[in-house]
């Protein structure tokens, strides 16, 4: 038996009980795969991360990034999470309160810059994967049916539904309204798996790229994800797709996790050079809530 320290944050959030909770197990040399699985199954949250010597030692750590039932290659809320302890341990350790440093998720590397100091902090890491298109999305009938919603629902302005993947593949569905969004009810008999589903609304105000969205995966284990990372990233696959973007750099901000009371905020930066998408940045806030020991 060995003990193994473990943090608790709520991520894309600066505030305690709001944002998405994360599980960080800090010490998990020694821990192989299905004994990861069985202690994010233990936890049930949406994710929790295990922090392991990295590979190259240039680089912070290698991460694992388990939900309740698999492991995934790189997700956004625990890569973030990660990065703002991690910060806070070298900033407990007197080295830096800002750093740079690479975290390796099976993904690839992911370059992430961090500020933390008294429990809680801000980083921005950059994607490992560019989105890609991943074909046809269903039909606006099947998926208002999914949605609880009426087909006259499902869309937007210029967006219609998409699929992107930047390591996870998700069905982006955009709504009418913010009123749309709130009334959404996923009909789990009709859901089958495959993408996880990303329902976004603009803001009703039109200022800049601001959206509100609820992801669902329960095939995940995640009936409902307060904020979703990995989602953001592909959603820069939306923009390009839907949005009259020209070259330069560009903000967008997300809101998720209202409906749940876990109101979450991620920052989207997408850079695009020469027509194409160059780069993405998924960053936001965290804040650590508990921490203890595990006994295994």
């Amino acid at each position: 038996m060995a003990r193994r320290r473990f943090v608790t944050l709520d991520v894309f959030t600066q505030e305690a009980l709001a944002g998405n909770p994360l599980a960080v197990v800090l010490d998990a040399k020694g821990l192989d795969g299905a004994a990861m699985q069985r202690i994010a199954r233990e936890f049930n949250l949406s994710e929790t991360v295990f922090v392991l010597p990295p590979e190259n030692a240039r680089h912070r750590a290698r991460l694992r990034i388990f939900t309740p039932t698999r492991e995934l290659p790189f997700a956004g809320h625990p890569t973030l999470g990660a990065a703002v302890l991690l910060a806070l341990e070298d900033s407990r350790a007197g080295r830096a309160d800002a750093i740079a440093f690479g975290l390796e998720e099976d993904a690839g590397t992911v370059p992430c810059v961090a500020e933390a100091a008294d429990g809680r902090g801000r980083a921005r890491f950059k994607a490992p994967l560019l989105p890609d298109y991943l074909g046809e999305a269903p039909t606006a009938a099947a998926l208002a049916a999914m949605l609880g919603l009426s087909t006259e629902d499902i869309g937007s302005a210029r967006h219609l539904p998409s699929r992107h993947s930047a390591g996870v593949p998700f069905t982006f569905v955009p709504v009418a309204s913010r009123e749309k969004l709130d009334a959404v009810r996923l009909d789990l008999a009709r859901f089958a798996g495959g993408d996880a589903l990303y329902v976004y609304a603009a803001d009703p105000e039109g200022l800049g790229h601001r959206f509100q969205a609820r992801m669902f995966a329960p095939h995940l284990g995640m009936p409902e994800d307060p904020a979703t990372g990995s989602a953001a990233a592909a959603f820069a696959g939306v923009m390009m797709q839907f949005e009259a973007l020209g070259n330069g750099t560009h903000d967008v901000a997300i809101a998720q996790g209202v409906a749940m009371g876990r109101p979450s905020d991620i920052d989207l930066q997408l850079v695009i050079r020469e027509g194409a998408l160059d780069s993405v940045e998924i960053g936001g806030g965290a804040v650590v809530v508990a921490e203890g020991v595990l006994l295994v």
